[in-house]
């Protein structure tokens, strides 16, 4: 080997390690934020954190303490009952789009789909209250959840047609050349081949929802007691974590904190759970 191609292979060499050391370094700067966030939601939240901050209602202004139990609960309502419209409808669309791919119907609910989901969330909170509030005279956790099933339908939409578009024809024909009825190839083999796909779909979903505040101003309102009646105005943690951190009470603002970091862990423990379905139901063809 001469001089020349052992400085062509150390050159070779440095580059490589300097592309190696580019991607490291933007690769922490993506995720630096997210560690920031968290670090500084942390470090203001953990203080409130206790088991009467979660079990308690609020308190009124002046008195100190309180809890954010009512927001809590709140907010898994809603997002059950959103979750309850937009994933059964999600998922039948995405079939539909997915089984008429060549259809120009197919094409335009896809189509409109997409432009759903570009919808600002406050101008679905609006839509929202012409269509539910107005008729029913109040506000209400119902109308809420619709708002915030808008907002998650179109991503369940795309995540199960783009995830049954991946799977193979032969799937579907090798089910029905043995005999087996369409609607049970459906339920049987093509939904539970993409259940991966649909569920991830799903959790972005309600990873979106969950932390929205505009519609709900216009739908459930806020409620300081503890409510179950879908049909009656209902709190949750972003309602609560906006109202007291515009609030100028220092008490308010130290929960708002709390209820931050509550709601994260919520979002990440959505995660978790999600991704151990997932991999537990997961069907390798």
């Amino acid at each position: 080997m001469n001089i020349k191609e052992e400085r062509k292979i150390t050159l070779r060499i440095i580059k490589d390690f300097f592309f190696k050391v580019v991607v490291g370094v933007i690769s922490i700067t993506s995720i630096l934020p997210l560690f920031l966030i968290l670090f500084y939601i942390i470090k203001r939240g953990i203080s409130s954190i206790s088991w009467n901050f979660l079990t308690n209602l609020p308190k009124p202004v002046g008195e100190i303490g309180g809890g954010i139990s009512n927001a809590i609960v709140g907010t898994i309502l809603l997002v059950l009952v959103a979750c309850v419209i937009s994933i059964p409808l999600g998922v039948l669309v995405g079939l539909y789009i997915s089984e008429e791919k060549k259809g120009r119907l197919a094409a335009v609910v896809s189509l409109c789909a997409e432009s759903l989901q570009s919808i600002p969330s406050i101008v679905i909170g609006i839509i929202a209250y012409i269509w539910i509030v107005k008729p029913m005279g109040h506000f209400s956790a119902f109308s809420g959840s619709v708002a915030l099933a808008l907002m998650m339908l179109p991503i369940v939409v795309k995540a199960a047609e783009e995830t049954l578009l991946l799977l193979p024809d032969t799937l579907k024909e090798a089910s029905l050349a043995l005999g087996v009825p369409y609607y049970k190839t459906v339920l049987k083999v093509i939904l539970p081949a993409g259940f991966s796909g649909i569920m991830t779909g799903i959790l972005l979903g309600v990873a979106r929802i969950a932390g929205e505040t505009a519609p709900l101003l216009f739908t459930a309102f806020g409620n300081p007691f503890m409510n179950l009646n879908i049909l009656k105005p209902v709190h949750s943690l972003p309602l609560l974590i906006f109202t007291y951190a515009i609030s100028p009470y220092e008490e308010w603002q130290k929960l708002a904190w709390g209820a931050s970091l509550v709601l994260i862990f919520l979002v990440l423990l959505l995660n978790l759970i999600s991704k151990v379905i997932v991999r537990r139901w997961k069907i390798q063809f």
